[in-house]
């Protein structure tokens, strides 16, 4: 195995010889995606480093929260848990392994090469939050347990990966128990998105961005009050439960 460096203009990348043109692709994705979520945030991470690994046995050497994060996230979801990301570097399966990891659904594939752009727009977040991850401290840590769907659901919304998980979204709704409102630590990785994307949905980006970037003290259930100003809890969540039925109909 030989490694190679690759690179960009905000971004630098280690990955085995063989994957050199495929990781060319990635950071084209992650300069894109560094593009278009520029203008809502005030800062911006300076060179991001990303490593894409050539198998399941060296990312979960690097980053051996992945290991334990499948195990503790909902079938449905597992096959999505692909990388992690520090606080200035990306850890990610290469692209070919992405897609061999994943359904022979359109929309599975185009999540699963989706990754790397959610694990940037975490950090994005994290730059501009001091209440999330990355970095992780004591005191991100526990709010990224507190706020796991926000966590994770911010990045999937900002790197458009909302936009593909009809797949997994209804293997999901048929397994298992009725998902809970807002999703548990265990459907966050792939529900979490679902309940960004209603906000942006109903109230704009700019509501999105002041959530992550300002997290109210007051915990999940009354920030979704003081978002959507007026309704009850049951309303909110009564919503939520059809927005999942319009991200899941032919």
């Amino acid at each position: 195995m030989t490694w190679v460096e690759s690179g960009s203009r905000n971004f630098a990348a280690r990955h085995e010889e063989d994957d050199t043109d495929d990781v060319s692709e990635v950071l084209e994705l992650l300069e894109a995606t560094r593009d278009q979520v520029s203008p809502a945030f005030a800062r911006m991470p300076g060179t991001v480093h990303v490593v894409a690994h050539g198998s399941d046995l060296a990312l979960g050497l690097a980053q051996p929260m992945v290991p334990v994060m499948r195990r503790l996230t909902s079938p449905a979801a597992r096959r999505y848990v692909v990388g992690w990301n520090e606080h200035d570097t990306i850890h990610v399966l290469a692209p070919r392994l992405l897609e061999a990891r994943m359904t022979n659904q359109q929309d599975s594939k185009q999540l699963g090469m989706l990754a790397p752009a959610s694990l940037y727009a975490q950090i994005v977040v994290g730059f501009n939050s001091p209440q999330l991850p990355p970095p992780f401290t004591p005191r991100t840590f526990r709010n990224a347990l507190r706020w796991s769907w926000l966590y994770f659901g911010a990045g999937q919304y900002l790197s458009g990966q909302t936009q593909q998980m009809r797949s997994p979204l209804i293997r999901r709704l048929r397994e298992g128990s009725q998902p809970s409102f807002p999703p548990s630590r265990r459907d966050a990785p792939l529900l979490g998105g679902t309940v960004v994307d209603m906000i942006g949905l109903e109230l704009g980006d700019d509501a999105v961005v002041k959530l992550v970037t300002d997290i109210p003290n007051n915990g999940p259930r009354a920030a979704l009050l003081d978002l959507f100003d007026g309704l009850s809890y049951e309303e909110i969540e009564a919503g939520w439960r059809r927005h999942l039925q319009r991200m899941t109909a032919v």
